[in-house]
């Protein structure tokens, strides 16, 4: 020991690293889906082609017995394929979208390397999934989006916010912890 900074790192016991541990593991798979979601917002056209042709084929006993959701289905291919032909600029929206989802993962890199001193990007993204619900409720009426398919879009803020609120209430003694040993320190 020297009197550099390394010498007052700390290390975690055994209990604190677990809990670490875990809190990591489901940051990582918040990140993975974060990712996912931003790579499928770039080839939309291919998906929704995809999407109707499985509605028509192998989901199709399912798609029989709620043909409006067929009807939105095909209809979103539709307006994809049609506005990707006659508009090719305004999937520059969507580029933007699939950005924005790949920039929100890369802000959990400060969580991941230290979660206790980076909590505060886990509550801002706690925040960010329920705004996903007025969002859906506001303007998915406004654009003309059935009530069911908003209800699909609203299950994305509500099942992203399952991670993190497991992770914010496993980092709630450490925070406390680090926030006392703050004040005494």
């Amino acid at each position: 020991m020297n009197g550099t900074s390394e010498s007052l790192i700390r290390t975690p016991p055994a209990a604190e690293q677990a809990v670490l541990r875990r809190v990591r593991r489901w940051l990582w798979a918040f990140v993975v889906c974060l990712v996912l979601s931003g790579l499928t917002a770039f080839p939309l056209e291919t998906e929704t082609r995809w999407l109707a042709e499985l509605a028509t084929g192998p989901a199709a006993p399912v798609t029989d017995h709620l043909p409006g959701v067929l009807e939105w289905i095909e209809r979103i291919r539709d307006g994809v394929a049609d506005t990707g032909a006659r508009y090719p600029f305004l999937a520059y929206g969507t580029d933007w979208l699939a950005f924005a989802h790949l920039v929100i993962a890369a802000a959990f890199w400060g969580p991941i390397k230290d979660p206790v001193r980076n909590i505060w990007v886990v509550r801002w993204a706690v925040l960010a999934c329920a705004g996903v619900i007025p969002l859906a409720l506001v303007c998915g009426p406004l654009r003309g989006i059935p009530l069911y398919w908003r209800f699909v879009d609203m299950s994305f803020g509500l099942v992203g916010v399952l991670p993190l609120l497991v992770v914010l209430r496993a980092l709630r003694p450490l925070d406390r912890a680090a926030g006392a040993a703050t004040v005494a320190g």
